[in-house]
């Protein structure tokens, strides 16, 4: 087995390539913030399953209890946390629905995650260089 193949570097992989991807949709949002009729877009994050490959569109997510001692969800355990999907967007009068603020929270965002990733990514490398006596 290859190290590309270990699923751990295999979901890391996919995320640096998700916030890549989400980071030219975002700049073309602000790029285009004075376009008129343009609409804002944005990605849909990736799921991944327990065996780190991506799932489809699964919704929520639900609460786990791994063991007894946890305390149960209050309505049931089947909960999930909540979803914004009433989330809306104020379009000016030439029909440009680009809000440069939230767009440059977006990308700043993304920037920061996108950081984490890689920093997890190469922390997880070094740790398999060390383990087979290469660090």
């Amino acid at each position: 087995m290859s190290i590309s193949d270990l699923p751990a570097l295999s979901v890391l992989r996919t995320k640096m390539q998700w916030h890549q991807e989400r980071q030219a949709v975002l700049s073309e949002n602000v790029a285009n913030s004075d376009t008129p009729n343009f609409r804002p877009r944005d990605l849909v994050a990736p799921k991944f399953d327990k065996a780190g490959g991506i799932t489809g569109a699964t919704g929520a997510l639900p609460m786990l209890r791994t063991s007894a001692a946890h305390i149960a969800p209050t309505s049931g355990a089947g909960e999930s946390f909540d979803q914004n999907k009433k989330a809306g967007f104020e379009t000016r009068p030439a029909g440009n629905a680009v809000n440069l603020e939230d767009e440059m929270l977006k990308v700043s965002a993304n920037q920061m995650d996108y950081a984490a990733v890689t920093g997890l990514y190469a922390k997880s490398l070094s740790l398999i260089k060390t383990a087979i006596g290469k660090g």
